[in-house]
């Protein structure tokens, strides 16, 4: 067997590839086996393994662990993994789980007529096939509950949409290349939409949260009525705000455009289809939190393009960073970047920002919240964390083991720039593009389109054009990855962004620069420079 090879993802990330010469279903046996043998011998440092159709990316810190060490025990498992791969091992491999699952569907999707023209076929026949065939759960991704279901029964290779909607409704069911699956939660997507389920897909307080699990068997079962295949009720978990040895702190007047609860994010829960999540401007987190005597992972508001205001409940001290704006206590202005007494009764607003689009602010003893994942991070993808913030919200802390409060000068900031710089590292299917277009991304002037939010922002600029037009199979993703669909208009992915996706990426973000970013609004100015060679 020929062509396995690790590449790079960016400064944090490799992405092991199984050779090109194994069927689906060899790669999948074989992605597992790797899977299973990188978990067991899993070294400090290594924070993520995300599987996927013929590729399992390993997420690592590099602050913990070289990277070079990463990529020799990375090396050394996929040799070992391919090693086991035999044609006897391979025409033995495991069968499906047993567990069957039977989802309602009724087939009324927008791209349905469409898909069915693009075929060949009827829309009659494409759904009577969708039906007829058993399918395998192969691997989950993309959200929490989204399972990739595949078939040896399926004949179709289904395009994905040349551009994908940024927002598919919850419950749609969709096919791309030669995967079915269906949307746990309304989610920016590329699929091709061909019917709605009400199934609960996601549920993060059952012990099994997802319905779907790598192994499954799930067959398809038309219905008709319309409540039988609606939007399934809402996940999302909500603050606790009464555990013992916290007190209430604000309460929320005005929450502006976007209010959220953000920590340092997620860890380790990719495989689940979890993102990291987290603050986006990590560095003013930390910086918020360190003027307060706070722990730098400590939560606080992350609050997008201003207009927030919140009345004390008990005295405080507070840090504002990250986004310029108007911001005082009473109508007295008060500075960025340093700590204040915020006391009880008295009223802090921060208008509409002028420079930057997001801020962070720290209350000394954190925030509390109840941990999913082990974390309290709000995940506007996944509807993971608290809900964001809404008038009269009340929130608690204060609980938290805190350090003196350092004096002022700790932190000098200064307003965000307009005009952001960003380094990158070539993608792992840089080698998917033309050259021109390799260039391109480098020379042209690109601008912070309208979607632009947690999830990713969309880039305005010159089309990039594929020098490889076939469809990839859905691998793992990170922050920062420049996803190009046809369309050519590059994404780049943030925090929220799934964890894997369908698009090639020609280029990834140095970890370092993806703070920039937060603050990188609709009609910012984005240069692109290559990173320095280690």
């Amino acid at each position: 067997m020929t062509g396995a090879r690790i590449r790079a993802f960016g400064d944090t990330a490799l992405l092991a590839e199984v050779p090109e010469d194994l069927s689906a279903a060899e790669a999948l046996w074989v992605v597992i086996a790797l899977r299973e043998r990188l978990a067991n011998s899993q070294p400090v440092g290594v924070a993520d393994l995300v599987p996927a159709a013929r590729t399992v990316l390993v997420r690592f810190a590099s602050r913990e662990v070289a990277p070079s060490l990463v990529r020799a025990w990375l090396e050394k498992n996929l040799g070992a993994a391919l090693a086991a791969a035999t044609p006897d091992a391979l025409s033995r491999r495991a069968s499906p789980d047993d567990t069957a699952v039977e989802i309602g569907i009724r087939y009324d999707g927008p791209d349905l007529d469409e898909t069915a023209a693009l075929l060949d076929i009827r829309p009659a026949q494409l759904i009577s096939t969708h039906l007829a065939v058993t399918w395998t759960v192969a691997f989950t991704g993309f959200a929490p509950g989204f399972g990739y279901l595949v078939s040896e029964e399926w004949p179709f290779d289904v395009p994905r949409l040349a551009s994908p909607r940024t927002r598919v409704p919850a419950g749609s069911v969709g096919l791309a290349g030669s995967f079915s699956g269906a949307y746990p939660r309304s989610t920016p997507g590329g699929w091709r939409l061909i019917g709605a389920t009400s199934a609960p897909l996601f549920d993060p307080d059952a012990a099994s949260p997802a319905l779907l699990r790598p192994g499954m068997r799930v067959r398809f079962r038309e219905v008709v009525d319309s409540s039988a295949s609606g939007t399934p009720a809402s996940h999302a978990v909500t603050a606790e705000q009464t555990d013992a040895g916290t007190r209430q702190l604000l309460r929320v007047d005005a929450s502006g455009l976007l209010a959220t609860i953000q920590d340092a994010g997620r860890r380790g829960a990719g495989s689940l289809g979890v993102s990291i999540s987290g603050a986006l401007d990590r560095t003013a987190l930390r910086t918020a939190n360190r003027l307060v005597g706070n722990a730098e992972d400590a939560a606080g508001l992350e609050i997008t393009a201003g207009g927030f205001e919140a009345i004390a409940l008990a005295d405080v001290w507070i840090a504002v960073t990250g986004a310029w704006g108007e911001l005082t206590i009473d109508g007295h202005g008060i500075d960025h970047g340093a700590a204040h007494l915020w006391r009880r009764g008295t009223h802090l607003r921060m208008g509409w920002f002028t420079a930057g689009v997001r801020a962070y602010l720290a209350l000394r003893g954190g925030i509390e919240s109840r941990h999913v994942l082990g974390s309290v991070a709000t995940d506007t993808l996944a509807g993971l964390g608290p809900e964001p913030l809404r008038v009269d919200t009340v929130l608690c802390g204060g609980g938290l083991e805190v350090d003196d409060v350092p004096a002022s000068d700790l932190a000098p900031w200064s307003p965000p720039s307009p005009d952001v710089v960003i380094r990158l590292m070539p993608g792992p299917r840089d080698d998917a593009f033309t050259p021109a277009s390799r260039r391109a991304l480098f020379e042209a002037t690109w601008t912070v389109g309208a979607a632009a939010d947690r999830v990713g922002m969309r880039l305005e600029g010159p089309r990039l054009e594929r020098s490889d037009a076939g469809e990839l199979p859905s691998e793992g993703m990170v922050p920062g990855a420049i996803q190009v669909p046809p369309s050519g208009s590059p994404t780049i992915l943030l925090a929220d962004g799934p964890v894997t996706g369908g698009y090639p990426v020609i280029a990834t973000v140095l970890d370092a620069d993806l703070d920039l970013l937060a603050q990188a609004g609709p009609g910012t100015t984005i240069h692109f420079r290559h990173a320095p060679q280690r």
